[in-house]
């Protein structure tokens, strides 16, 4: 039987994620997909570390900050992803380095 996992664990599993995020923004600079992605996987880190202390300290309000958390970067994906559909429609590619070319 394994043992019930602690807050280091559970903060260990958070900084990995995190560094994961901040490793693939810098070494894709020029694909808007990963870059989304990474931004996404930045913020679940912190949220894991949100709830982690949350249940650690017994508070439910960093759980109720999650929520709002998750729902801002739901609308930041959408925004984002609306802003990816028009870069390939207009240039045919999702290189960070075209972005310019949709100023009007």
């Amino acid at each position: 039987m394994l043992p019930a996992p602690t807050l280091s664990s559970y903060l260990i599993v958070g900084a990995v994620l995190f560094t994961l995020s901040i490793v693939g923004i810098f070494l894709n600079r020029r694909n808007v997909i990963v870059l989304l992605m990474a931004i996404e996987l930045m913020l679940l880190a912190v949220n894991m570390n949100f709830i982690a202390f949350s249940s650690y300290l017994g508070d439910l309000g960093g759980q109720v900050f999650v929520f709002f958390i998750l729902t801002v970067a739901a609308a930041e994906s959408a925004i984002g992803l609306a802003i990816l559909v028009v870069l390939f429609r207009n240039v045919g590619s999702v290189d960070v380095d075209e972005i310019n070319q949709l100023k009007g």
